[in-house]
């Protein structure tokens, strides 16, 4: 691969993009150059001119000027694969991949698939069955919960949308009505049995129903959570890398089982979140159909998901395709905060708190 390659990357106003980029870039690899785009025009992405070589404000996906948009910038900068990170704009390419309408190629799932992946209490409801699938009940916002088949207490979050929306562990009838109430906007809750263990992310990469490559991590505190009553907002601030094949096991049943129910193969990238049970159980908690934000830290640490992602779809000669579970030297943690890169460290490099003789 002797030429340069032009990618289209969406959102990159969004962390997770602009990861997905870092990891490529921070590898000194030359082959791929990146045009950035995003809806909303303060997206800080926009303006890192180190990272793109052009970036433009575009349509939301909703909108019927959006294609339009994405095709004049496909032809311009001859635009050879899109890296679509969104989830809704991930269901956007995916419907028109189904249509055969795509403007270049993008590694993106079946559309019917991705959304039950998408909606909590769909994708809960295809597993329900699985013994790795928590207690769960649906309600709509506002309405009576007595009957609920739940005790406390029990999470609840919206049934779709990211970053903990809607989320918060509630000990009591009061305390759900009062978070009802307070959260006009979501429509719909799904509530789980509170599982008090790790809070777990496995990522898996596939194509055509292989699983190429997969990497696990804990997250143990949240970037701003004092800004939201459960303490998440989806951006991990303090993580730990793992060893832990177990949990790709997990993960890749539910990803399986999920598609062999719309008669599709796994395709694209996948993070499956996961929280232990009292007993130590890992418990699915939701499935993202895409990467996440600190993919560019497990990339710092020999586990490049990104940079495989590229390669299998544009490289597909010369990547290995055989199965590899990455795995990281003992002891390894990450720290990240806004406006900061993330540092990779020992965690018995951790600073300790002096103590001083009364």
């Amino acid at each position: 691969m002797s030429d340069r390659i032009n990618i289209l990357v969406t959102g990159v106003g969004g962390p997770t993009p602009r990861s997905f980029v870092r990891s490529i870039l921070d590898a000194g690899c030359e082959r791929y150059r990146f045009v950035g785009v995003d809806s909303n025009p303060l997206a800080i992405g926009l303006y890192d001119r180190d990272s793109y070589i052009a970036t433009q404000v575009v349509p939301e996906c909703s909108s019927e000027a959006y294609w339009p948009a994405i095709g004049r910038l496909v032809d311009r900068y001859e635009i050879a694969f899109a890296v679509v990170m969104p989830e809704v704009e991930v269901l956007t390419w995916a419907r028109a991949k189904e249509a055969q309408a795509l403007p270049c190629e993008a590694f993106v799932p079946d559309y019917q698939t991705s959304r039950v992946l998408l909606d909590k209490k769909a994708m809960h409801h295809a597993l329900h069955e699985k013994p790795y699938i928590p207690a769960h009940a649906n309600f709509a916002n506002g309405a009576n919960v007595d009957d609920l088949s739940l005790p406390y207490p029990f999470w609840v979050r919206s049934t779709v949308g990211s970053s903990g929306l809607g989320s918060l562990k509630v000990a009591s009838r009061g305390e759900l009505d009062e978070w009802m109430r307070i959260n006009p906007a979501v429509g719909e809750f799904i509530a789980s049995e509170f599982l008090p263990g790790r809070n777990l992310a496995c990522k898996l990469l596939y194509r055509d129903g292989q699983l190429l490559r997969s990497a696990c991590a804990e997250r143990l505190a949240y970037i701003m959570a004092k800004v939201s009553p459960s303490g998440i907002t989806g951006n991990t601030s303090f993580g730990r890398l793992l060893n832990e094949p177990q949990l790709v096991e997990i993960a890749d049943d539910a990803i399986r089982e999920v598609f062999r129910q719309h008669g599709a193969k796994p395709h694209g990238v996948f993070t499956a979140d996961l929280k232990e049970a009292a007993n130590g159980q890992p418990m699915i908690t939701e499935i993202n159909v895409r990467f996440v934000a600190f993919m560019s830290v497990l990339a710092q640490a020999g586990a490049n998901l990104p940079l495989d992602y590229l390669e299998a779809n544009l490289d597909p000669g010369t990547f290995a395709t055989a199965y590899k579970h990455y795995t990281f030297e003992d002891d390894l943690i990450f720290l990240r905060d806004v406006d900061e890169r993330p540092i990779l460290m020992k965690e018995s490099d951790l600073l300790k708190r002096e103590v001083h003789d009364a």
